[in-house]
């Protein structure tokens, strides 16, 4: 049995609100939130947080954990630790792995390794590809998070570029489809005229000019046309530009929505200016674009066009970001390092607390259907998170976690520390260190 826990003293950030009060947990569950609790026993751990904020455990709902297959990258282990450390209690990961999660007995394995090997709690997104509807319809929709459609090239190449077959898709699934939109035939154009002039060692800044703000448009409108024309129920992924945020609504409640968006923690950080210093460690795709892009794409997180944050921890190798533009993989470790960057946005005035639990915590909840995780509510997991907002530490390579061993945020202060992660009620995380206590569960789902 679990050893449970009264956390006193906290400032409990949920719903929209910011309460002083205290959280017993009983086992892995959230037990009673109060002003004051006092649980007379020998079996409790008592945590006085001081005031400092309690949140509810990010989901994280774009993660790229490279196992099966890419294991010198990342694995489950490595990366659902580094999740911890950032406040991550529960991801979603996505099906480019080797071999593609593209049948359901790819899937199974997959679930199979997280039971085995998670910190967090864990889920998958099923891929699409241009010949695997058959497979898509045997998923069962209660066990999985979600569809994942890769109508841009990316890492572990799952372009599913036949209109008749992504429309069938569409038509065909009651999935939450999760699609990665950038125009192939715009990028190729684009990568074409700039290889020809500097051959494969391309400037990284001209990145977001060849992965342009028109490839991602092009992409992301025709599969918004085609979800209405379908009535497929729509998830936009890593949304990048501010041209983009026109395509998506606030004017209705995010649980009746049919089509949603994302923004990554880095497309909100960073902009073409920092390809200068940064190079190819800020290289994504969709790709860093500018500043005003930047901007945005905070209002439209603020204003509730945008949905979620979500961090597509996506690591390689040094050796190989290192590498000549064209053969520079794209993407970069993040779950370690999204919400003290968030809580930095926040120092600077751009975000409230209660809209990073919103955007972080609640929505992921809600739009994948989450069963009873994303709140600090009684009843619930008890998957929470302690955030010190003046406790200032620097990123280096002796406190990164990740497996890859580097981070674009190396050298970066932070004011704010996370000193404790909860997951299903056991302390998984405390102050710079991963605990040996394998909490995660597979996630659950109302539908």
């Amino acid at each position: 049995m679990n050893r449970n826990t009264l956390i006193k003293n906290a400032r409990i950030v949920n719903e929209g609100k910011i309460v002083e009060g205290d959280i017993f947990i009983e086992d892995n569950i959230i037990k009673e939130i109060d002003i004051s609790i006092s649980v007379k026993s020998a079996d409790i751990n008592v945590i006085d947080v001081e005031g400092n904020y309690v949140f509810p455990g990010m989901i994280d709902d774009q993660v790229h954990f490279r196992e099966p297959g890419l294991t010198h990258k990342a694995d489950i282990e490595s990366e659902s630790k580094a999740a911890l450390a950032g406040g991550i209690t529960s991801f979603i990961e996505m099906p480019n792995t080797n071999p593609q999660t593209t049948t359901v007995e790819k899937l199974e394995e997959k679930f199979a390794i997280a039971a085995n090997s998670s910190y967090a709690n864990y889920s998958f997104m099923f891929g699409g590809t241009n010949d695997n509807l058959d497979e898509i319809l045997k998923v069962d929709p209660k066990t999985v998070a979600g569809l994942k459609l890769f109508l841009g090239s990316s890492t572990g190449n799952m372009l599913v570029d036949d209109p008749k077959v992504i429309e069938k898709i569409f038509s065909s699934t009651d999935m939450v489809i999760s699609v990665h939109c950038e125009d192939e035939a715009t990028i190729k154009k684009n990568l074409a005229k700039y290889k020809a002039e500097y051959g494969d060692d391309i400037p990284m800044e001209l990145h977001p000019i060849i992965r342009s703000e028109d490839a991602c448009y092009i992409s992301s409108s025709k599969a918004i046309e085609l979800a209405k024309k379908t009535g497929a129920r729509l998830h936009v992924f890593h949304v990048s530009t501010g041209k983009e945020t026109s395509l998506f609504s606030n004017k209705i409640p995010l649980k009746d929505k049919k089509i949603t968006a994302e923004v990554c923690v880095h497309h909100l950080w960073f902009s073409d200016e920092d390809y200068a210093k940064k190079g190819s460690h800020i290289k994504w795709n969709p790709a860093v674009k500018t500043a005003k892009d930047r901007d945005q794409l905070w209002k439209a997180l603020l204003d509730d066009r945008i949905d979620v944050i979500a961090t597509d921890h996506a690591p390689h190798t040094l050796e190989e970001k290192n590498n000549p533009y064209t053969s520079a993989p794209s993407g970069g470790p993040l779950v370690q390092h999204a919400l003290v960057a968030l809580m930095e946005a926040h120092h600077q005035g751009k975000i409230s607390v209660e809209k990073i639990v919103e955007k972080a915590c609640h929505n992921p909840a809600i739009l994948f259907n989450v069963e009873k995780r994303g709140y600090i509510r009684e009843g619930y997991f008890a998957d929470l998170v302690i955030v010190d907002p003046q406790s200032p530490w620097t990123v280096n390579k002796s406190n990164i976690l990740y497996k890859c061993g580097w981070s674009p945020f190396e050298g970066n202060t932070f004011k704010s520390r996370i000193t404790h992660t909860f997951v299903n009620g056991q302390l998984a995380y405390n102050n710079f260190k991963v605990l040996d206590v394998k909490a995660g569960e597979r996630l659950t789902f109302n539908r």
